[in-house]
């Protein structure tokens, strides 16, 4: 004969609320083994103890409900531990995004350093020959975008047999700052002609006076690099209007280390006068 726990007893053996067993049985993730059409009273019965267990461990690793659903529900342990891992893997991403965080929190209320402009030059950038691929993006899509304009930019450079003649660069518009939507244009320098196919067109990239600093690291951490780039402008009046510039020197294609990654950050000024990078 099954035993059957009161709800209290239940929620006593399994450290669940009252109130949190009564939700899930409405919606339908851990029901009753029996309820009393009279009274409505809730009855548990003991192996329904471990489920339980279970669906608070996985509570405790921030899994929403409906995906605990899924993996009550799955029909075979393979497809159990599918969505399992899937969940597991978010969580780690998560733990890699928070300690990078601390990390850069710590150094930012680290003393500041006296040098008066850490890595920073002025440089002078020739026109550049390109192919390149414009679009109004969300900042939040523009990671995603990034990536497969990039991808495609160096597919379509390959296939034509034309010859990459600098890093990758891309120019981002004011109002992907100020509105976190605006125009942004990825591009890859090559010796042409370049024939337009889908997204990417040929395009003559401007040439422009800029204040460079050198960003090492993933892309979530790049405003650092731009707000000490902006310190450093606006302490020497250098500023002038004008998209900002960023140049990928080793990223993604070179290596999945994000640490690894290095981009150039550059913002518009007055006339340097400098020799001329081909950048």
């Amino acid at each position: 004969m099954t035993s059957h726990l009161s709800i209290g007893d239940f929620s006593r053996a399994t450290h669940m609320t009252v109130k949190t067993l009564r939700h899930y049985h409405e919606i339908g993730l851990l029901e009753p083994a029996d309820v009393d059409p009279r009274s409505g009273y809730r009855r548990y019965s003991a192996e329904q103890i471990p489920t339980a267990q279970i669906v608070r461990r996985f509570r405790d690793l921030g899994m929403p409900l409906e995906e605990i659903r899924t993996v009550l529900a799955a029909s075979d342990v393979p497809t159990r531990n599918r969505h399992i891992s899937a969940h597991l893997h978010r969580l780690e991403e998560e733990l890699g995004r928070t300690r990078r965080a601390v990390a850069a929190l710590r150094d930012l209320l680290a003393p500041p350093s006296s040098a008066d402009s850490p890595g920073i030059e002025l440089r002078s950038v020739g026109a550049a020959q390109t192919a390149a691929i414009t679009a109004t993006v969300e900042v939040q899509d523009i990671a995603a975008w990034f990536q497969g304009a990039l991808g495609e930019l160096f597919a379509t450079v390959a296939s034509q047999g034309l010859r990459e003649t600098g890093h990758a660069g891309g120019v981002y518009a004011d109002e992907l700052f100020t509105l976190h939507r605006g125009e942004a244009t990825v591009f890859v320098p090559c010796d042409g002609p370049l024939r337009p196919v889908g997204r990417v067109r040929p395009l003559v990239v401007p040439p422009a006076e800029l204040a460079v600093i050198e960003h090492c690291g993933p892309p979530s951490d790049v405003d650092r690099a731009y707000g000490t780039l902006a310190a450093y402008v606006a302490r020497h009046a250098l500023a002038v209007q004008g998209p900002m510039r960023e140049y990928y020197l080793h990223g993604r294609r070179h290596t999945p280390d994000s640490t690894q990654w290095r981009t150039e950050v550059c913002w518009p000024v007055f006339r340097t006068g400098v020799t001329t990078d081909p950048t």
